[in-house]
């Protein structure tokens, strides 16, 4: 049997209760609900991390956080780890990515490692395909040069940026937010990139490639800031076009990026919280919108039944919930319960729906063990993952559509909150980092109740102290926390949760470090930092 195409991708910052598919009742996500039924739905998807970066190394790596140990912007991947595109290339696919976020697609850490083509519609000067330019040749060609030139300026400053506390802090001004984001694409171009894709795989059809395919698209339309096109705003939230002080409120959010991921000194008013989630739906709406076009040039490829679609997202976003926005510090359903959809005519059934806990790491070992067809692809995996080849079989999730989960429908969470901002909070409003202990470590296990197999509990740790337990059935938005009303379960909670942790440390003892770069130390970059007049 020939391997597979795979598509894969990443809705970044989308919450699984904003699509109809998973139970909500606005109508905003047509295309989406239909892709869904035609595949497998995983109910109780769980995403290893809280935030994009360590979120995305697990997708890319198969391992927690703990393992893979890219948990800051700091942080790269170690090469002694194979990265699923470089696994895959090896095998024999083409490998090419389209990627809307910066913190995957401009900061130097990694996770472009194995795309032959990889293109880049976030920071100031994106790559793009000869196709996207609108520029006619020979001038298409200068305008790619002097861009390239830009990029190779800019990329730097850019990693310095995202990486260094100090320019991070300078970024959150009110002042500089809506330059970096729109001018410098904070959001990529998410529309765009989605149209180059289909225009890709409809060229791809006519050429004489018999290379399976491997596509990664991220998308990052549901991240603030919020800027929907009128059509979709006036569809969630017609009352938005005509009321001034909601259009105020949610330029003031635009504009304020540190309020992005800080926790709330008070919480939301009833304006602000409807502008957000209304706004926030605008935008799953419109992502919606453009993916129509996606899935109906991936349903009339020649390839269609030979391709694996998976649609996952890194993780979720808090609207208010908890008294918190964003995707920093905590370990609560809005951030680590993601959509997951696998589509695969002639394997996956049609409308089959996994009710039980999934950890979206496996998505890792899943891909692989759909791509390795042979005995001779086998031992590539094999010979390129060492030790942790044998997972890829065992972990893949055509056990778990069979009915066979190897992890006993278990899945677990960790929760290392994001340096950068953990400083912005303390030079902004330092007595809200004990209030919400956002220095913390924090982890969570979602398994299956021993009484009722339909049922989820959850055990949320800080510190490596219990803290918090959840019914998820009765009460799915963690409101009541019954800790002290189960102690039975919420100790077996626990022996699971520190067999996860300690076979995570041991995995991560057998990868080799990834390196760390201190850019505040970096004078060449500070140096190009004064000449461009950024700093003194």
């Amino acid at each position: 049997m020939n391997s597979p195409d795979i598509i894969f991708i990443v809705l970044d910052t989308q919450r699984a209760d904003r699509l109809g598919c998973y139970g909500y009742d606005r109508p905003i996500t047509p295309n989406l609900d239909r892709f869904a039924a035609a595949g497998a739905l995983f109910e109780q998807a769980v995403s290893p991390a809280q935030w994009t970066i360590p979120s995305h190394a697990s997708l890319f790596t198969g391992l927690y956080p703990t393992s893979h140990g890219v948990t800051q912007s700091s942080q790269s991947l170690s090469e002694g780890r194979p990265h699923l595109a470089e696994v895959l290339r090896r095998l024999g696919y083409e490998t090419i990515g389209f990627c809307n976020n910066p913190l995957v697609g401009v900061l130097n850490n990694g996770f472009k490692r194995g795309f032959q083509t990889f293109y880049n519609y976030g920071g100031a000067f994106p790559s793009v395909p000869d196709a996207s330019n609108p520029w006619p040749w020979p001038v298409s060609r200068v305008a790619e040069w002097y861009t390239q030139f830009l990029r190779r300026i800019s990329y730097p400053i850019q990693n310095f940026i995202g990486r260094s506390d100090l320019a991070f802090r300078v970024s959150l001004h009110s002042w500089l937010t809506p330059l970096w984001s729109k001018m410098a694409n904070f959001k990529g171009q998410n529309e765009r990139s989605v149209q180059d894709v289909v225009h890709f795989i409809q060229e791809r059809e006519t050429s004489a490639d018999d290379k399976p395919l491997f596509l990664f698209l991220n998308l990052m339309e549901t991240h603030l800031p919020f800027w929907a096109p009128g059509e979709f705003v006036d569809r969630v939230a017609p009352y938005f076009r005509h009321s001034k002080a909601a259009r105020a409120t949610m330029s003031t959010w635009n504009r304020e990026a540190y309020r992005w991921a800080a926790p709330l000194a008070e919480p939301l008013g009833e304006l602000e919280a409807r502008v957000l989630n209304d706004m926030y739906d605008a935008e799953v709406a419109y992502q919606d919108h453009y993916l129509g076009a996606l899935f109906q040039a991936l349903e009339q490829r020649k390839r269609g039944r030979d391709t694996l679609t998976v649609i996952v997202a890194d993780h979720g976003d808090g609207l208010g919930d908890h008294n918190l926005i964003g995707h920093a510090f905590v370990a609560y359903e809005e951030l680590v319960h993601v959509p997951f959809i696998m589509h695969w005519p002639g394997r996956v059934e049609a409308e089959t729906r996994i009710d039980t806990p999934v950890s979206t790491r496996r998505i890792f070992h899943t891909i692989l063990d759909a791509a390795a067809q042979t005995e001779q692809q086998a031992a590539i995996v094999d010979e390129m993952l060492a030790d942790d080849g044998s997972n890829v079989r065992r972990l893949s999730l055509r056990h778990t559509l069979a009915g066979r989960d190897p992890e006993q429908h278990t899945a677990y969470s960790e929760i290392y909150p994001p340096l950068n901002f953990v400083k912005a909070v303390e030079s902004r409003q330092p007595g809200l980092l004990e209030q919400y202990r956002c220095l913390s470590v924090r982890r969570a296990i979602v398994r299956p109740s021993s009484e009722n197999a339909r049922v989820s509990t959850k055990l949320i740790e800080v510190e490596d102290v219990p803290e918090e337990f959840y019914n998820l059935a009765e009460d799915p938005l963690e409101l009541n926390n019954v800790i002290a009303e189960y102690p039975v379960a919420v100790a077996a909670l626990e022996i699971s949760l520190d067999q996860m942790v300690q076979r995570a440390k041991r995995e991560g003892n057998k990868q080799p470090t990834g390196a760390t770069v201190d850019l505040e130390s970096d004078e060449l970059l500070r140096q190009r930092l004064r000449g461009l007049g950024y700093l003194e």
